[in-house]
């Protein structure tokens, strides 16, 4: 957080995009899950009396509509006063002015379910044990975190990430994964020691790739391991090799034929999962 009286010493284009990044950090402390650093710690003005400090900074921003200005004020003047809304209307104010729109990681950290219960102690992750994700070689810090959310929110167990892969605990990953990197866990591994982990531990190894069985049609292991390839080149010669279960595509019709790795991650998760569950109700 910034004291606001340093605010007014920055130019305005600064200024207004310190001021989107302090209000989405300020609407994850008010949902209780402030980003290590940025907790609320001003011991002599209230959070909600700071929010209103902002806000009307914003509100003197000689860019601002009047539209936007009346709903600001009225968020500002009511009783009770809602921290949040009024945070997340003036931050996507700033984002109109400044051009930037609010899936634009580079400013905005969103809020995302606390992985605390009411005590204060850490939730037990559901998932489906043996299930596993390799990312190969993503260089992308916006795809990993998109594809450990996806990973742990369709319940994976655990995201492995070769040597070559971006590394998850970077910046621009960990916002996009909206703190799912954190709760999900990882390990770096390279391909033969994913393939002495197969061994070990008798779970097969599969790709997601082109030229393979239509996911509908494909039988997915009760445990195993994805590899994912790169956003340029997919999954590379020796990934394939160690595929010994498979190779799994996602028939496309467009044009194009191209989808996102994050996307395409995210499209053959749940078909995993929902044959998962399909074949549980089977056996009861």
């Amino acid at each position: 957080m910034i004291e606001p009286h340093k605010l007014n010493q920055l130019q305005p284009g600064q200024k207004r995009r310190k001021l989107a990044l302090t209000f989405g950090a300020l609407e994850r402390d008010i949902d209780g899950i402030p980003e290590k650093g940025s907790e609320y710690s001003f011991k002599n003005l209230s959070r909600a009396e700071y929010t209103k400090t902002l806000v009307n900074i914003v509100l003197n921003d000689p860019e601002i509509s009047d539209e936007a200005s009346a709903q600001l004020k009225a968020a500002a003047e009511a009783e009770p006063f809602d921290e949040k809304r009024a945070c997340n209307l003036a931050r996507n104010i700033l984002l109109g002015i400044i051009g930037t729109f609010p899936a634009e990681w580079d400013l905005i950290i969103a809020p995302h379910a606390s992985p605390l219960n009411e005590n204060g102690t850490v939730r037990k992750r559901d998932y489906f044990e043996g299930t596993y994700v390799y990312a190969e070689d993503i260089r992308s810090p916006f795809n990993l975190g998109s594809v450990f959310r996806s990973a742990e929110a369709l319940g994976a167990e655990k995201v492995f990430v070769s040597p070559m892969c971006v590394p998850p605990d970077h910046p621009k990953a960990v916002r996009s994964g909206m703190g799912c990197i954190e709760t999900l866990g990882w390990e770096t591994k390279t391909l033969d020691e994913l393939e002495e982990f197969s061994r070990e531990n008798g779970i097969p190894v599969f790709v997601l790739e082109t030229g393979g069985t239509p996911v509908e049609e494909f039988k997915f292991p009760e445990k195993g391991i994805c590899i994912i390839g790169s956003e340029e080149l997919g999954v590379s010669p020796q990934a394939l090799e160690k595929a010994a279960y498979g190779r799994v595509s996602i028939p496309m019709k467009g044009l194009k034929a191209s989808l996102n790795v994050g996307v395409a991650f995210g499209i053959l998760m749940q078909k995993w999962v929902e044959y998962l569950e399909k074949e549980a109700k089977e056996n009861e």
